[in-house]
């Protein structure tokens, strides 16, 4: 039998919830009112589900509520599963929402400089992903963390080189950066913790079903 006792589905705040209202939609999940109103403080809400509620927390978290089991399913960006790189998470969805990719970027008067240094000053939120990325080449990162913002660090002389997360590019060229490189292509993904499937199977069954036919029914 279920439990009484609800799961919790942590979803990001900005343009990646937007972009997952309609599948909440086409999953028959209604959250209640509060969860549409701007100027409300709270952050758990209830939905059209007994045994489902919802959280709504920054992206970069809901990977870690989702890890320790403060939520049993979760919304988050590829990026953000990979930088992560939780044992305790598991991503059987690929959500086809929030479109992006994590790159590479530097001044335009560095972009086309030969790739032949062993050390390296990055600014970025990805410190883990960028140290693989730039291993992987036998080239050592030394990673400065900033959370925003980081458009400003190679013109400010805090770094040469940047990797952030990238969509239309408009804001690297109104800074006078270009994209070096592609680190990872970026979609949405369905999170689930992994011991939360083994001890309520049913439950989360329900809901990665719910969501997988949902994402099938979006329209191209």
């Amino acid at each position: 039998m279920p439990r009484s006792d609800p799961l919790i589905l942590a979803v990001p705040k900005g343009r990646i919830l937007k972009e997952l209202l309609p599948l909440m939609v086409a999953c028959d999940l209604v959250p209640e009112d509060a969860f549409f109103d701007a100027g409300c403080r709270q952050l758990r809400f209830t939905t059209n589900h007994a045994n489902l509620d919802i959280i709504r927390v920054r992206s970069f978290d809901v990977a870690t509520f989702v890890a320790f089991g403060a939520a049993q399913l979760g919304v988050v960006g590829r990026d953000v599963i990979l930088e992560f790189d939780y044992p305790e998470i598991y991503a059987p969805i690929d959500l086809d929402i929030g479109h992006c990719r994590v790159c590479v970027a530097a001044p335009r008067t560095l972009a086309h400089d030969p790739d032949q240094w062993s050390h390296i000053r990055v600014a970025t939120k990805y410190p883990h992903l960028t140290q693989v990325h730039f291993a992987a080449r036998g080239v050592q990162a030394e990673c400065i963390k900033l959370n925003g913002a980081m458009e400003l660090a190679p013109n400010l002389g805090l770094c040469r080189r940047i990797v952030d997360l990238v969509s239309s590019g408009a804001t690297l060229r109104a800074n006078d950066l270009e994209e070096i490189e592609t680190i990872v292509a970026v979609s949405s993904r369905l999170i689930v913790n992994r011991t939360a499937q083994k001890t309520r199977a049913e439950d989360i069954g329900l809901w990665t079903a719910r969501f997988q036919t949902a994402v099938g029914k979006k329209l191209p």
